[in-house]
């Protein structure tokens, strides 16, 4: 045998220890997350917006656990507040938000824009998308509406708009559950299809 082979032998044995020690490892000493922060964590709207003073959702979700108030997500608004108080088996505090939220994205007036790129460095979900100096615009399928990116704006061009309801954006607001299927019934005028 060449010594080649020896040295690929002898690294393929080491790269199969120090991968037995490791997968071992990763077994023995894993940290248990607290489950029902991931629980508040996946019921939270995933904005990133940071409107409850916390830097994310995952944050926010841990402060929950911990005992903070359930009523600083904007976004998630009145319904968020109710499911949380579900989880938690606490009562929902009412009168909070005032109605539901209503969706809205950022827009750009671009013949206004300077192309600075505050509002893209202020954006927690990378919706701008723009260049130094050119025309900055947004993409609305990423918007999350939090508005972070409109305070930071030297000339005032971002604007929030409604969200103009289409097929895509429609949401149902009832249970998929309660949707009855529809059914063909044959009535007595129909002839009855013959099995061949």
């Amino acid at each position: 045998m060449s010594p080649y082979m020896w040295i690929l032998i002898s690294i393929a044995l080491l790269a199969l220890i120090f991968g037995a020690i490791l997968g071992f490892s990763s077994i023995k000493l894993k940290v248990e997350a607290d489950p029902i922060v991931d629980k508040i964590d996946a019921l939270l709207p995933q904005s990133q917006c940071g409107q409850c003073g916390y830097p994310g959702c995952r944050p926010y979700a841990e402060a929950i656990a911990n005992g903070d108030v359930i009523t600083k997500c904007v976004p998630g608004g009145q319904p968020l507040v109710e499911k949380l108080a579900d989880l938690l088996g606490v009562d929902a505090p009412q009168g909070v938000f005032e109605e539901e939220p209503v969706p809205k994205v950022a827009f750009i007036h671009e013949e206004m824009c300077i192309g600075c790129t505050k509002c893209i460095q202020a954006c927690p979900v990378d919706a701008i998308i723009g260049a130094n100096k050119a025309l900055h615009t947004v993409i609305p399928d990423l918007c999350t509406g939090c508005e972070l990116c409109v305070a930071p704006c030297p000339t005032d061009c971002i604007t929030m708009e409604k969200v103009k309801p289409s097929l895509d954006s429609w949401n149902w607001k009832y249970d998929q559950k309660l949707i009855i299927p529809v059914v063909q019934i044959q009535t007595q005028n129909e002839p009855e299809q013959v099995k061949s």
